[in-house]
């Protein structure tokens, strides 16, 4: 039987290589990929069962590369990794055709799990607790970072804040 064939796209090589060396363990071939550029090159050649694909890449956005991976292999399973999970990049992920949403840190065994889960759980607990206003402040923020692929100058434009305080606000909370 052949190894299903995972796609790899994390900008963090030292994650990316202990992550790939975990599925590798498990039975995979992990092919990896730094940026959309690079997975575009791969997709020429291989064709994934899976990819696991970080949100906040050095060059971007990765949900460029998971819509790109839905529209080339419409059955492959996605899972998409954030250091923070917001709403709003939850939605649009999801909405671009990741199976999946995990924050980090998420090990093998949670990625897994996803890959293996194919229908939401209706019975999942909806606790009452209403967001905090530092929680709502910080997925605006990172909702405007979305929105403006990153770039840092043009998210604080149009926060009405200065790029300095921005860059304060990020180094306290990282995006990833």
């Amino acid at each position: 039987m052949k190894a299903p064939l995972l796609v790899l796209v994390e900008d963090d090589a030292a994650f990316a290589r202990t992550l790939q060396k975990s599925f590798e363990r498990r039975g995979y071939q992990v092919v990896h990929a730094a940026s959309q550029d690079a997975l575009a090159g791969l997709l020429a050649t291989r064709q994934p069962d899976y990819a696991v694909v970080d949100l906040k890449l050095s060059s971007g956005s990765g949900l460029g590369c998971v819509q790109e991976l839905r529209a080339a292999f419409p059955r492959m399973r996605i899972v998409v990794l954030t250091g923070f999970a917001s709403i709003a990049t939850a939605v649009e992920a999801i909405k671009l055709g990741a199976d999946h949403y995990l924050a980090k840190p998420s090990n093998t065994d949670d990625i897994e799990a996803a890959f293996a889960r194919e229908e939401g759980n209706p019975d999942i607990p909806v606790d009452g607790r209403h967001s905090s206003i530092k929680t709502l402040e910080w997925e605006h923020i990172h909702r405007t970072l979305m929105e403006t692929d990153f770039n840092i100058s043009e998210a604080a434009r149009r926060l009405g804040m200065h790029r300095r305080t921005l860059a304060r606000k990020l180094e306290k909370r990282p995006v990833r």
